[in-house]
């Protein structure tokens, strides 16, 4: 007989059975796994599951939300069933071998009713009178771009803010002495109403309602070369509709360079307010950052060559494009292949997994990936912008150039013409690219003119000049 429990005080799920003692047990989700503690044998034993786990060297959090497998060597697993059961820290139920754990907010807060008590409350509350910042990143899947490089600076020339991030669950990681809130929850609610200010790097979602004296800076998160908003192919006058709708709530637009101000500007009828040009405050970390201990937590050796693989998502398919074996490439150019997905990849894809490969899709920052990062290699992504402040090598793997282009997005400018490296359509060039000495020298000016036009202002005081902004603005108290 198989039996399961939930021990609530030391968040941990339990599964117990009769005879001999499994030799393994693991609880195994798309983007974290975690080993169980065996005990016992001969008659009975017990396996823990810890639901907590640190990745990548950092702190230990709950288990990102997502199904999860449950496997015990040699044990029958079809009987067992646990209801939903609220932790501080997630919601976790057992149904067979499949757990499914969740955000920790009280189901009835879920339902279509209790969404709607809380945006009525919301919506009626006066709101802004907390000296107060409420960050956002990529839908609080991450917490770190733009948003997070100020609150580094925010941190320490304004103690007296309290900094509010926004995360879809407890197992993102946020920045110290910051107060996580998780999305849809009362207090989620309570801070994004109260915040002097919201700091956010994509749409607002949810319901929006500006408060008397409240502030919405949009930092954006790339230059970019894809077309984006209005200029996006097709017309569609519900998607014009949005994106007016949407960026009439910010106060203030970010851009890294004045080609991305022009751009942005237009590609979001973004008229008649300010858009302050002052470099990218998450590229500040690139200029004077120190890439052994990032390098150390990921257990890469000082001397080992990273690679980085970091494409862009792609309009008609929800997880990461699958054009390099990152195992084989890492094998073929003797290195570490570091797997970034884009963060529309997050949720619907699961981690690579192989010899000399970690897959980075959920870490916390870019750009500390971009630090330690040898050479870089993409393709319509607007890392591009961002990992030439480092001036290492960049390789477009652009097998789908031609769909990319004139069918889901199209470009501002031609990549083939200026991109500063090698444009490749399959693995078999890209490490032919990789292995030849010469290629690097042979795109030196392009680099140089590249660097000239959106580098400008990625000089490491970006976030500096940002935060003195809105201390100057008087919309934060120091």
């Amino acid at each position: 007989m198989t039996t399961v429990r939930i021990d609530e005080e030391a968040q941990t799920l339990i599964i117990a059975g009769t005879g001999a003692r499994p030799a393994s047990a693991r609880l195994d989700g798309p983007r974290a796994r975690v080993a169980a503690r065996l005990t016992g044998g001969g008659k009975t034993w017990k396996a823990t599951f810890p639901l907590r786990t640190a990745r990548w060297g950092g702190a230990e959090l709950p288990l990102p939300s997502g199904t999860y497998t449950l496997s015990i060597d040699d044990v029958a697993l079809d009987e067992l069933e646990a209801e939903p059961v609220l932790l501080p820290s997630l919601r976790i139920a057992v149904h067979g071998s499949e757990v499914t754990v969740a955000a920790p907010i009280a189901p009835i807060y879920e339902t279509p009713e209790g969404q709607r008590t809380l945006e009525e409350r919301y919506a009626s509350q006066i709101g802004a009178g907390e000296n107060a910042v409420f960050f956002e990143s990529f839908y609080g899947q991450t917490s770190g771009c733009n948003p997070r490089a100020i609150d580094r600076v925010l941190a320490e020339r304004a103690p007296a803010v309290t900094r509010y991030w926004s995360v879809t669950d407890l197992s993102v990681e946020v920045p110290e002495g910051a107060v996580a809130v998780v999305e849809g929850g009362p207090e989620w609610w309570r801070a994004r109403a109260e915040s002097r200010m919201l700091i956010v790097n994509d749409w607002l979602r949810r319901r929006f309602v500006r408060k008397p004296g409240q502030r919405v800076l949009q930092t954006w998160h790339g230059t970019p070369l894809k077309r984006l908003a209005l200029h996006r192919p097709g017309f569609d006058p519900r998607r014009m509709a949005a994106v007016i709708k949407e960026s009439r709530r910010w106060d203030v637009l970010l851009a890294q360079n004045v080609y991305a101000s022009r751009i942005l500007k237009k590609a979001y009828a973004f008229f008649g307010k300010p858009i302050w040009v002052e470099g990218y405050p998450r590229n500040d970390l690139l200029t004077g950052g120190d890439p052994a201990p990032i390098r150390e937590a990921l257990g890469i050796a000082p001397d080992e060559r990273v690679l980085l693989y970091a494409p862009t998502w792609r309009d008609d398919r929800s997880e990461m494009v699958d054009f390099i074996d990152p195992q084989q490439l890492a094998a073929e150019t003797e290195s570490v292949v570091l797997v970034r997905g884009h963060s529309r990849t997050l949720k619907p894809g699961r981690d690579h997994s192989g010899a000399r490969v970690i897959d980075v899709t959920g870490y916390p920052e870019t750009g500390r990936l971009l630090l330690i990062a040898d050479a870089l290699i993409t393709d319509y992504s607007s890392v591009m912008f961002d990992f030439s402040v480092t001036g290492r090598p960049m390789y477009f793997l652009v097998p789908d150039m031609a769909h990319y282009r004139g069918e889901l997005r199209g470009f501002y400018f031609d990549l083939a013409e200026r991109a500063p490296g090698p444009l490749v359509h399959s693995q078999d060039e890209l490490v032919r690219a990789l292995e030849d000495p010469e290629v690097p020298e042979a795109y030196q000016r392009r680099y140089e003119a590249w660097k000239a036009q959106f580098n400008r202002l990625d000089d490491g005081g970006a976030a500096e000049r940002v935060v003195s902004r809105i201390l100057d603005q008087g919309w934060l108290t120091a």
